[in-house]
């Protein structure tokens, strides 16, 4: 007699998704390297990255091309609440339940069909593209190999109607959320950012700074090879300058500094805040956050 195999789903308790304005929380690891496409075209060709022990290999598939930074702010999603809810006490789960209203909502998008679509379509390919990385793995040569969600699907009423989704997130994405110090708030406003350069260099200086007052400098030549785009550096160095001239970045002030040898650094300054938009801003973080600032 033939033992019944069981899916991964039926192993795990359904986590359903916390009702309210929760802050965003992103997981570190993601915002300190290239693990997503900054572009809004499709990406095919590989990520490959590698700085002394960190090893990271991003493919994808041509049917839905490379997950992108926008898709990840599903995972900006998943980040939160799961926080929330270990935060409140509340037992937590990779395999998580949603309406998409709530997840559209939370992220700063609209509810229209196009959006519901563009949802799926990011789902797909968080889904499709595999991940191979030596972060945070004890061995050397140890790597990790894993997509962005394990597998998702659309739930429906007894009428056959979609009413929601669940989707069953990676145990490396899980296990580095699930520990405090691996992530960290991020400003609501990011998701107001539209080009892929801007959320991603918001991403890494939020990451690095910390509750350091002073700012982090990055040398012009080390951003273009550590964010992987495929545009060459005369592109990047001009894409940044027009982020410099517009000064989009939520929380932070930038200048790009030209030296006499010819090398340009990218300067990130906080951008003070007076005391009313400081209280405002305490009362909209979690207040048990290690690094809500």
């Amino acid at each position: 007699m033939r033992r019944k195999q069981h899916s991964e789903r039926d192993q795990l308790e359904l986590f359903r998704a916390l009702p309210g304005d929760l802050a965003p929380r992103d997981a570190k690891d993601l915002m300190a390297y290239p693990f997503f496409s900054l572009a809004k075209t499709k990406r095919t060709v590989p990520i490959d990255f590698r700085a002394g022990a960190i090893a990271i290999r991003v493919e994808a598939v041509p049917e839905h091309g490379m997950a992108s930074i926008w898709d990840a702010d599903v995972l900006i999603w998943a980040a939160s609440q799961i926080v929330e809810a270990r935060d409140a006490g509340l037992k937590t789960s990779r395999l998580m339940a949603a309406t998409i209203y709530e997840i559209l909502t939370f992220v700063g998008r609209g509810t229209s069909a196009r959006d519901y679509d563009w949802l799926k379509a990011g789902l797909d390919r968080l889904q499709s593209t595999k991940a191979l990385t030596s972060i945070r793995q004890r061995a050397e040569r140890r790597r990790h190999r894993f997509s962005w969600i394990n597998e998702w699907k659309e739930a429906a009423d007894a009428n056959g109607r979609p009413f929601g989704l669940e989707l069953i997130l990676p145990d490396w994405f899980y296990a580095g959320v699930i520990d405090d110090a691996l992530v960290l708030t991020i400003d609501r406003a990011y998701f107001d950012l539209t080009g892929g350069l801007e959320r991603w260099l918001y991403r890494l200086v939020r990451k690095h700074r910390g509750r350091q007052g002073g700012g982090w400098r990055f040398d012009l030549v080390h951003l273009h090879a550590k964010s992987r785009v495929l545009s060459p550096l005369k592109h990047f160095a001009y894409d940044v300058r027009q982020i410099v001239q517009r000064q989009t970045l939520p929380g932070y002030q930038v200048v790009l500094t030209r030296y006499p040898n010819g090398t340009e650094r990218l300067d990130f300054a906080p951008t003070p805040l007076d005391p009313l938009a400081l209280r405002l801003r305490r009362r909209s973080l979690n207040p048990k956050s290690e690094d809500n600032l």
